[in-house]
C-alpha cells in the first residue's frame, strides 16, 4: 500500500520560510510526477507546484520566484522550499501522487 507523508509546516512570520517534506513508501515512485496542493479555508484546493521524473517543474502563478520544488529519488522524498510567505500561503499543504494523497500537513503565516 502506498502511504504519502507530509511534515514540515508550522507557524511563521511572513517574510519567512520553511520546506515542506513528502515521504513515499509502499512503492518505487522515482518514475512519477508529484504535486504539492493546497487548500485554505473555506477555498478549493489548488494546485502549488509540480515536479516530473525527469525533474521538471511547474508552478502557480502566486507562488513563482518564491517556492521551489525538488526530490531525492534515493530518499523517496520530494521538498518543497517556501520562501517570503505571506499570510495569503496559509493553508494545509497536501503532496500528491496519483491517485493517492497525504494527510497534509498545516502551513500558517501570521502578518
Amino acid at each position: 500500500q502506498v502511504q504519502l507523508e507530509e511534515s514540515g509546516g508550522g507557524l511563521v512570520q511572513a517574510g519567512g520560510s520553511l520546506r515542506l517534506s513528502c515521504v513515499t513508501s509502499g512503492r518505487t515512485f522515482s518514475g512519477y510526477p508529484v504535486a504539492w496542493y493546497r487548500q485554505a479555508p473555506g477555498k478549493q484546493r489548488e494546485l502549488v507546484a509540480t515536479i516530473t521524473s525527469g525533474g521538471s517543474t511547474n508552478f502557480a502563478d502566486s507562488v513563482k520566484g518564491r517556492f521551489t520544488i525538488s526530490r531525492d529519488n534515493t530518499k523517496n522524498t520530494v521538498y518543497l522550499q517556501m520562501n517570503s510567505l505571506k499570510p495569503e500561503d496559509t493553508a494545509v499543504y497536501y503532496c500528491r501522487v496519483q491517485p493517492y494523497w497525504g494527510q497534509g500537513t498545516q502551513v500558517t503565516v501570521s502578518s
